[in-house]
């Protein structure tokens, strides 16, 4: 019996855990049968992010109102293993998420390119702050850095930075795999924060490079000028209370 598009007698049910499961070790298999290597997000635990890089990521996602009702939807998948594949390029992400069908579905997202202005003015922000790339990637720098990185004209991404598609029928404007996607992207920055600055087009390398330098050009420039911490000789006795 075909099934008429007006017909409701029967309702729409979303697929459980074990199916997604299921569903994802099935194409698993086939994928390795064809010699194609997939790289799954795999959480284990209850948090689905635990370092400063991949909160700050999800964090960064859910303070927009316009996402926050669509991403909630996103977190039961990316933790049942739903999101199979996922690749990180420039300005790209590439994802297949298992869903209710046997065939994954295939995600794109893309974020727009980092101006220039945008990316030298961080770099400025971060010349006497940032002392090394090991700091860098652990998230263990000063607050007003965190800032720089997540505030409104920072280097994550704003909303209108972000496109996306996918090959399922959901006609929502994210569906439920893009955004375990969104979130599988701050799991893979929890691996490695390389990521991120791969993401927005950024060589990490150079761009702590670049920082380095600018701060021994600005220590160079001062080394004439006197330090008003430079303690005179005149002075010790009046700041000692050294008398003769």
């Amino acid at each position: 019996m075909s099934r008429n598009y007006w017909d409701t007698d029967r309702d729409y049910k979303q697929p459980d855990s074990a199916q997604l499961r299921k569903n994802a070790s099935l194409t698993e298999k086939k994928e390795k049968q064809k010699g194609r290597k997939l790289e799954p997000v795999i959480i284990e635990g209850r948090k689905i992010v635990t370092t400063w890089w991949g909160q700050a990521w999800c964090d960064n996602l859910e303070k927009y109102a316009d996402y926050e009702s669509r991403l909630e939807r996103g977190t039961r998948y990316v933790r049942t293993g739903a999101v199979i594949d996922l690749k990180i390029q420039k300005g790209r992400v590439q994802a297949r998420v298992q869903g209710r069908r046997k065939a994954p579905y295939k995600v794109e997202i893309r974020i727009s390119p980092l101006s220039e202005e945008r990316c030298q003015a961080a770099i400025e922000k971060c010349a006497n702050k940032i002392e090394n790339l090991d700091r860098l990637m652990k998230g263990d720098f000063p607050e007003e850095l965190k800032e720089l990185f997540t505030g409104e004209s920072g280097l994550f991404p704003r909303p209108q930075e972000i496109s996306f598609q996918c090959s399922c029928p959901d006609w929502a404007l994210m569906c439920k795999h893009v955004a375990a996607v969104l979130y599988g992207i701050g799991h893979r920055f929890d691996e490695d924060p390389r990521l991120f600055f791969e993401l927005r087009g950024i060589d990490v390398g150079r761009f702590v490079d670049i920082t380095m330098e600018n701060r021994i050009e600005t220590m160079l420039a001062n080394v004439d000028r006197p330090s008003s911490r430079i303690i005179r000789s005149g002075n010790w006795e009046e700041l000692f209370g050294v008398f003769g």
